[in-house]
């Protein structure tokens, strides 16, 4: 599966000169790092994406670090409560935190207040990614993406689209696709995807924009009728792509850690270095593969190029759209 890279609707990458590396003078114990448990923090509610990823990576990172980690929950405002508590956190490398692409971008760009900036968020490693897809119920009759676009044709505004948070990959996803196929659809954040998903099937709203992994999860009560992928993804050759459909949309969400900015670039790296070797996992990657998860590996410079084309391609879109502030 070829690791999600570009919103390819959009125009050329602008430069947007994001700089999410502080510059993190060594403390004194970085050398001895670590030295007690890890606490590692979600902003999202159980039973999402990155709890999944997280509980896979838990034994692993735990015998790579030699201490204990600790997984923990602080969801709100689609991350944005998390996000802003790890600016307050003490930057000893002890408490890292799921971050989001494109979610730490697009929330302080187009809210008045998120409570956090992209550059406090120190990026060590992005080592996944899941394509967003479009999920119907069963028993729905909308079977085609074709389906979808006529009825909110038909009925402008009136179907309601589900996701993961305002300001996240499957909003800014909703919000590409509405653009491309030039239709009117509402969008209804909730605080995770497992909220979303209840949400869903409780016939709250009408569709969902999720991710590859929820479309083996929910098998047998959903229905997938697009991926934003370049091809059909391994194991999930009955669901077609926007592109294939004639929507050049590959998108998605890219999921890693971040510590607060002034953490010391020594504990940067040797997280860096042990979330790599995590990624190395025969049994990670077998239950990546399984649950339809696109293994990523981007290192701390890396980890900010990356955030920095991805801004430049979602001020183009938003502009475009109006959206940008």
């Amino acid at each position: 599966m070829t690791p999600i890279r570009t919103l390819r609707m959009v125009a050329p990458i602008a430069a947007t000169g994001l700089v999410l590396a502080g510059c993190g003078s060594a403390g004194e114990s970085a050398a001895d790092y670590p030295e007690q448990r890890i606490d590692y923090v979600l902003p999202f509610d159980p039973g999402g994406e990155s709890d999944i990823t997280a509980r896979l990576q838990q034994e692993p990172l735990q015998e790579e670090l030699g201490q204990s980690v600790s997984i923990s929950y602080q969801p709100g405002a689609g991350g944005a409560l998390g996000w802003s508590e790890l600016t307050r956190t003490e930057p000893d490398g002890y408490t890292v935190m799921g971050c989001n692409l494109p979610h730490i971008i697009l929330q302080p760009l187009l809210r008045d207040d998120a409570g956090y900036e992209t550059d406090q968020l120190k990026p060590v490693y992005y080592f996944q990614s899941t394509p967003n897809a479009l999920l119907v119920p069963n028993d729905s009759e909308i079977e085609t993406l074709e389906d979808f676009v006529a009825e909110a044709e038909a009925n402008p505004g009136a179907l309601s689209v589900g996701g993961s948070g305002d300001f996240s990959a499957n909003h800014i996803g909703t919000l590409a696709f509405a653009d491309a196929a030039g239709i009117d659809v509402t969008y209804t954040p909730f605080s995770g995807t497992g909220t979303a998903v209840p949400a869903l099937l409780g016939g709250h709203v009408d569709a969902l924009m999720s991710y590859s992994p929820q479309i083996v999860q929910l098998e047998d009560d959903v229905r997938a009728i697009a991926v934003m992928t370049e091809e059909r993804m391994p194991g999930l050759d009955d669901v077609p792509t926007f592109v294939e459909q004639d929507y050049d949309l590959v998108d998605g969400a890219y999921r890693g850690v971040c510590v607060p900015e002034d953490t010391p670039d020594e504990v940067v790296d040797r997280l860096a270095e042990v979330f790599a070797t995590v990624n190395e996992d025969p049994e990670l990657v077998e239950s990546f593969e399984e649950q339809a998860f696109v293994l990523e590996n981007y290192d701390p410079e890396e980890s900010i190029e990356l955030t920095d084309e991805r801004a430049g391609e979602y001020e183009d879109l938003l502009t475009r759209l109006e959206l940008m502030p």
